[in-house]
């Protein structure tokens, strides 16, 4: 099937997670997610330099953060989220045109897949995944939310330059799997990115360098003023909108150390910086840095092992610390988080990922107590 061009792939990812400190009490959960994928390749089976792809996920189990009260911004399992159902994540077709200088895709996607991208092989939603759609979440939807779309590349051998407009709906929020609303939109989303990468020796060090910015054109409720610009805590009068939001990111990364390969790093150390700035007027989170390292083929009875380690900042907006002045409460301010795992393949369809996480300040309260979690994360691939 897949020398016709037609692949199918299944997979199942697990993150268990228990605290030991922190929270309010200890326990032991286990959230995970099912996709079932379709990928056609259009080349082979039409003859036209195109592709189809479909998937669907369903998510399942508990989440830490909420059953031992741990208070924190980020999930320390980001597999969970978005509703424990079955959802079209994927459904898109992507056409390539002047040999590739050219790529369309449209369909139902998510802005995560192409904008700000980046891995996710840490078990902390801090570190995985779009960083944006971490920390403005209310209306960037990264995967497994789909919502209809269309992307614009275009790219030269080391740069590329690409421009989308996805539809800002909440009802793709709703729990319950559909193959899409079409009534019910706010806006829409228009992110842009400018990327190039370097390494021009084969099999030497390559990088990855991209920055990017969004504007949402729906309305947004301010965190801190009415609409007469007064607090909205004490006149208690309906929130000030804002006529869109906006913000930026910037996303890098360096192999220092060891073998690349078709572009990739394959051993050997990597580092990495991805920093978002969102709206402090309408944004909870107003931004977020996290940095750290890829250290690949470091045991050599292992195939494609990797120890990773990353902290991060992730910082509340002031207008929402103003709010909670007035109310009389603790002041939020920063939250600070850190991951070390360990990946290996014991067999081909296997991945192992244990990890040790630990969050300073969780929630961006000073009188928090540390939160330590012993974490597992682990992937059966078809």
């Amino acid at each position: 099937m897949a020398q016709a061009g037609v692949g199918l792939s299944g997979r199942y990812v697990s993150e268990a997670a228990w605290n030991p400190t922190g929270g309010q009490r200890h326990d032991v959960t286990e959230a995970g997610q099912v996709d079932l994928g379709l990928h056609l390749d259009l080349g082979r089976i039409a003859h036209t330099d195109g592709t189809f792809q479909a998937t669907i996920t369903s998510r399942r189990g508990h989440q830490l953060d909420r059953r031992a009260g741990l208070g924190t911004l980020q999930e320390v399992q980001e597999i969970y989220g978005r509703g424990q159902t079955w959802r079209l994540t994927q459904f898109w077709y992507e056409q390539r045109l002047l040999s590739g200088t050219v790529d369309l895709r449209a369909g139902r996607t998510s802005p995560g897949e192409d904008f700000a991208a980046f891995s996710c092989s840490f078990q902390n939603l801090s570190f995985c995944g779009s960083q944006p759609g971490n920390v403005a979440g209310a209306y960037w939807y990264n995967w497994p939310i789909s919502q209809w779309g269309a992307r614009l590349r275009v790219s030269s051998t080391r740069a590329y330059v690409q421009i989308a407009v996805f539809e800002e709906n909440p009802r793709n929020l709703e729990k319950g799997f559909s193959l899409g609303h079409f009534g019910g939109a706010t806006g829409a989303l228009i992110p842009a990115e400018v990327g190039v990468t370097t390494g021009r020796k084969e099999g030497g060090p390559v990088g990855s360098y991209k920055v990017g910015a969004w504007l949402s054109t729906s309305d947004k409720p301010d965190l801190y003023y009415d609409r007469d610009r007064q607090p909205q805590v004490l006149t208690r009068q309906p929130a000030l909108l804002h006529r869109a939001g906006y913000g930026f990111w910037i996303n890098a990364q360096q192999q220092l150390t060891g073998r690349s390969a078709a572009g990739e790093s394959v051993s050997g150390l990597t580092v990495f910086l991805n920093a978002t700035i969102t709206d402090r007027r309408t944004s909870l989170i107003d931004n977020q840095v996290a940095v750290g390292v890829f250290e690949k083929r470091i045991l050599p009875w292992f195939t494609d092992d990797v120890l990773g380690f990353g902290v991060v900042r992730t910082h509340v907006a002031g207008r929402v610390g103003r709010l909670e002045r007035l109310k009389g409460k603790e002041k939020q301010s920063a939250e600070y988080g850190a991951e070390l795992y360990y990946g290996f393949h014991p067999f081909g369809w296997l991945e192992v990922r244990p990890n040790l996480q630990w969050i300073h300040h969780a929630g961006g309260f000073r009188s928090a107590r540390e939160v330590g979690v012993i974490g597992l994360k682990s992937a059966v691939r078809l």
